[in-house]
């Protein structure tokens, strides 16, 4: 008797590989393109170029690289929510991929009713605090 999970297994792995191809894509972009150099090639935040102020996304890229640099404290002092993002989002895909490749669903935090809400709540918080014109909150502006 032939054991038919395993082409089950290598094909439901298939979509977290090719997320992890595209992320792995665009972390060497990021590193490649430096954005903590003015006038690199990455693009600039249009809300920030625009509007002059820092949206809730501000910082990401160079949040980004200067975590692929291994540099946690300047990863935070460019996006914090940004950086707890990252955690969160790799939390939901190492969950995903387990699920995948055990094929059954595993619930996580995005699964549950409040997630969205939540998510929408502290991106807002983020969004009107890093604007402040007043010390300590002008700190937070990148």
């Amino acid at each position: 008797m032939q054991d038919t999970r395993q082409p089950l297994v290598v094909a439901n792995f298939g979509a977290p590989l090719g997320v992890a191809i595209a992320a792995g894509l665009m972390c060497g972009a990021i590193w490649m393109g430096d954005p903590t150099t003015p006038g690199g090639p990455l693009p600039v935040c249009p809300t920030k170029a625009l509007l002059g102020i820092d949206c809730p996304g501000c910082g990401s890229l160079r949040m980004l690289y200067s975590l692929l640099h291994g540099d946690v404290f300047a990863a935070a002092r460019y996006n914090l929510v940004g950086l707890v993002s990252v955690c969160f989002l790799l939390w939901a895909f190492g969950a995903w991929t387990y699920g995948r490749v055990v094929d059954r669903r595993i619930t996580s935090w995005q699964h549950h009713r409040w997630a969205a809400a939540a998510a929408l709540v502290v991106m807002s918080v983020w969004f009107v605090i890093r604007n402040v014109p007043i010390a300590p909150f002008t700190a937070l502006r990148v």
